[in-house]
């Protein structure tokens, strides 16, 4: 990826929508802009479903938002995690901090500050992907292939991310859908070709596991 040239990106556009959502709903679902509550529940079961059987492991929970991830994991009573939220919006970690005082909670963007992320085990981005606002959509691609192949730097064992499936009855403006085959292609030639791809949990979106190595 090196050799390709980089799109110089703005996304202070995907930041104030969401500081925007926190601001109208507060710390609740729409507060991350997912309407339904229900929905985001589902979707952190199935990032979870990324983390080795072994433990104890640490999570790097990338776009934590107001850490309604670690609120899920709490409340299945997972032992053997050592969360860690990262979040390039101030207002979400500084509400993150005020809730979970305990945690570790960086405020840094990957793509200027890789060195402030430490390394873990497992990173998980969900909804990172979903909202191109008004990015365009090379641009939002170049966002996505840039911060996918950074975080992979920093997972010992993987990577989970969700994004909207092209493969639906209608798409949105200010949503990004990622075909499956260019989904792929990247994956096997910047990242791993140890990955599979969850379409089946009926929502208009589909996740991506990515592995480091093969798994037994």
């Amino acid at each position: 990826m090196s050799n390709e040239p980089r799109i110089v990106l703005d996304y202070s556009p995907i930041i104030r929508h969401y500081e925007e959502c926190l601001d109208l709903y507060g710390d609740t679902h729409k507060g991350v802009d997912w309407p339904n509550a229900n929905d985001a529940a589902t979707r952190y079961g199935v990032m979870l479903d990324l983390l080795p059987a072994s433990r104890p492991l640490t999570v790097l929970d990338f776009g934590c938002g107001a850490s309604h991830l670690y609120e899920y994991i709490v409340g299945l009573q997972l032992s053997g995690i050592q969360y860690v939220g990262l979040d390039i919006s101030p207002k979400f970690i500084q509400l993150c901090r005020s809730k979970f005082p305990h945690n570790t909670y960086i405020c840094a963007d990957i793509l200027q500050t890789p060195e402030a992320i430490p390394e873990v085990d497992c990173v998980v981005m969900n909804g990172v992907f979903t909202e191109k606002c008004s990015l365009s959509a090379a641009q939002m691609l170049a966002f996505i292939q840039q911060t996918l192949v950074a975080a992979f730097r920093k997972a010992r064992y993987g990577i989970a991310f969700n994004v909207m499936s092209a493969h639906v009855d209608w798409q949105r403006d200010d949503l990004f859908h990622l075909p499956f085959d260019l989904n792929a292609e990247f994956l096997t030639r910047h990242l791993s070709r140890h990955f599979n791809v969850r379409n089946d949990y009926g929502l208009y979106e589909y996740t991506t596991y990515v592995f480091r190595q093969k798994r037994d």
